[in-house]
């Protein structure tokens, strides 16, 4: 199993837009084929260290999570309304 996690924080974090970017990336579920898992977390926190949205997704192996970084509704959909939202973002990627 390959997993994937990436924190994001938001330029604007009021609770609304991050429920509604948490969405955006919760609407993965079911519509890239190579996703074996998804979890989508809002922080309740909002420390001074805490990032606004955490995605944690799984694959069978890297080659999958290659074909999903590339994967049409992936690039089309969710990456495209979410960029523009980015103050930045943090990934880490391993083998479980």
């Amino acid at each position: 199993m390959f997993t994937h996690v990436v924190l994001f924080k938001l330029k604007n974090n009021s609770k609304e837009n991050i429920k509604k970017m948490a969405d955006l990336l919760r609407s993965m579920d079911g519509k890239i084929p190579m996703l074996r898992g998804l979890t989508v977390g809002e922080d309740v926190l909002f420390t001074e260290r805490s990032y606004d949205i955490c995605l944690i997704t799984t694959f069978d192996s890297q080659e999958a999570l290659d074909e999903y970084q590339v994967h049409e509704y992936h690039v089309e959909t969710v990456l495209k309304n979410l960029r523009p939202e980015l103050e930045s973002s943090k990934a880490c990627d391993f083998f479980s």
